[in-house]
């Protein structure tokens, strides 16, 4: 690949224009035009890059494709914000449009709706409840999966299916919201969602498997070539394994297999558990464990507020109340948890929004290190909404990743009118606070929570910069001045740094000799158009392992091309780790 503009990813390197890969799949050169000419022969594929940019192929640090490919087989509601009227009309269509489906219909087939939006029932404010589900015309059980993946909202059917009463108690780590007559409202917040969710009938595998291809295809042509799968268990990787047997796995995966906050209390029990899955998925082509997810909390925006908080959330008119939000996981179980991990080369990765969910993670991991003494397994904190300033220099010492989904850094209703009020213009100032970090010497990396978000590689990419994105409503950004990082900065963070995150950085993450080519060729030259353009990138090629993977102007890549381009604008919703 030539007359393109190469960003190595390597400090100190020489401008390069061109790479040289070889049959065996690996980076031969990196050199200029006349240089890597040298090795082009008769059976050459040789590529004009047009004077766009050539890089590693991105790393995504903190996603969820199998869910992706599991919510496209079910009807969506796009995170839109609606009446309830509207609502009704919307789950009215999706009901006929069901009826005739395989075990749907009338009175017992279940109606999933994705990507409901807590927050958006119109006007704002506006408590979900199961009664406004019931007025349907149906008798059909009923669940609505929050876009965030922390929250679901079920009619009285659905709730009498899995038997949730007034004296159903919270599961742990998981809570039944209930009104002021203590009778539950219908809406199951994080692990509480399984209640209903068990009984839902699964996918039908064919569908899933094929509908699996088309996502890995989509993120092949936004530049992906390595997943972090955020949450796995025995289904996504049976899933994975029908994907690799039938070649339809493209990237690089590493499942973060995920443990309940029950599991994380018995560290023994759990290191046996992650070492059954590996020892049984160890072959599938493609998967490389190592890594374990947990919990720590939930989410912060009004009016879920789950995530755990040092200081407890204001009210809408900026006085305190009582509530920090919940934690799942303490420290002291965290904390061993972590070493009997570590002590078994396993990483750590915790979900954690709240600043106390951070602060609890950190504390988790300082426990480890002074148990093990191992600062080589890159124990990892996603997500990082809110940082209490005192732990930022905590992250250096202690050897961990910062995992940050920057696309969510712009200023909109998500940051604004579901946070502002609640948090105070003290607290709300460190709203994933990026640079800071990296000021006091923390390893960023870059995850999507894809299908969270519509996967927007380069908006991502962009917004870490400038703090507005696509995404920003009216004028203004996200403290840019204070937490916006260098171009350079985001496109390191999105490469080597979840490459780092991932164990992978000997491999992958930059353009070098001898490094597995995972390339990322793109239209225009990201690193020196205006930072706006770089939302609208498009991905020409994509090589994983000197293989291509994407192709833009073959007829397969374009319908791909084209779902990347059709995701562009969907509402935002918060963190969908569930």
């Amino acid at each position: 690949m030539h007359n393109a503009r190469v960003f190595t990813g390597v400090r100190g390197s020489g401008p390069a224009r061109a790479v040289a890969v070889g049959r065996d799949g690996r980076i031969l050169a990196v050199e200029s035009d006349a240089e890597v000419r040298r090795f082009a022969g008769r059976d050459t594929e040789v590529v004009d890059g047009r004077g766009g940019s050539l890089l590693s192929g991105i790393h995504d640090g903190h996603a969820h494709p199998t869910d992706a490919a599991a919510r496209s087989l079910r009807p969506s509601l796009d995170g839109a914000e609606q009446t309830v009227a509207e609502l009704q009309k919307t789950l009215t269509g999706f009901l006929k449009e069901t009826s005739g489906e395989g075990g749907g219909g009338e009175p017992d087939g279940w109606l999933v709706v994705e990507d409901w939006n807590p927050v958006g029932l119109l006007p704002r404010g506006t408590a979900p409840h199961h009664s406004m589900l019931d007025a349907l015309p149906t008798r059909r059980p009923l669940a609505l999966r929050g876009a965030d993946g922390h929250n679901m909202w079920v009619n009285q059917r659905a709730l009498d299916i899995a038997k949730i009463t007034a004296a159903t108690p919270d599961p742990v780590g998981g809570k039944i919201v209930k009104g002021a007559d203590g009778k539950p409202t219908g809406v199951l917040k994080d692990d509480a969602q399984a209640l209903v969710s068990r009984h839902i009938p699964e996918p039908d595998e064919a569908a899933l498997v094929a509908a699996a291809a088309k996502v890995f295809a989509e993120a092949a042509a936004s530049g992906i070539t390595t997943f972090m799968e955020a949450v796995s268990g025995e289904d996504e990787l049976s899933l994975y394994r029908a994907l690799a047997a039938a070649g339809k796995l493209p990237q690089r995966v590493v499942p973060a297999l995920r443990l309940s906050s029950e599991q994380a209390k018995d560290p023994r029990a759990s290191v046996a558990y992650v070492k059954k899955l590996r020892d049984e998925f160890d072959g599938v082509p493609g998967l490389r464990f190592g890594t374990v997810k947990v919990f720590l909390d939930g989410v912060i925006e009004y009016p879920a507020q789950t995530a755990a908080l040092l200081k407890p959330y204001l009210d809408k008119d900026g006085r305190p109340t009582d509530h920090r939000g919940d934690l799942y996981v303490t420290a002291a179980d965290l904390g061993r948890l972590t070493a009997a991990l570590n002590a078994e080369g396993w990483q750590l990765h915790a979900h954690a929004i709240g600043d106390r969910a951070v602060r609890t993670a950190l504390d988790g991991y300082a426990y480890a290190l002074r148990r093990t003494g191992r600062r080589d397994v890159r124990n990892t904190v996603a997500h990082l909404q809110l940082v209490d300033p005192a732990d930022l220099p905590r992250f250096a010492e202690l050897g961990a990743v910062a995992c940050m989904q920057l696309q969510w850094a712009t200023r909109n209703a998500w940051t604004v009118d579901t946070l502002l009020p609640y948090l105070g213009a003290d607290r709300h100032r460190w709203l994933y606070p990026a640079r800071s970090l990296q000021a006091h010497g923390a390893h960023l990396s870059g995850g999507s929570d894809w299908p969270v978000d519509p996967l927007q590689v380069w908006n991502q990419v962009r917004t870490a910069v400038d703090r507005r994105g696509t995404d920003a409503e009216g004028e203004g950004d996200l403290y840019r001045a204070k937490e916006g990082i260098s171009r350079t900065s985001s496109l390191l963070t999105h490469t080597l740094g979840s490459a780092r995150q991932l164990r992978m950085a000997h491999l992958t993450g930059t353009v070098e000799c001898g490094k597995q080519a995972d390339l990322v060729l793109l239209d225009r030259d990201v690193t020196r158009c205006p930072v706006a353009e770089i939302s609208g990138a498009e991905v020409r090629l994509t090589l994983s392992g000197g293989t291509v993977v994407h192709d833009g102007e073959s007829p397969s890549g374009r319908a791909a091309a084209a779902r990347v381009t059709r995701a562009a604008g969907r509402p935002r919703v918060t963190c969908g780790c569930g």
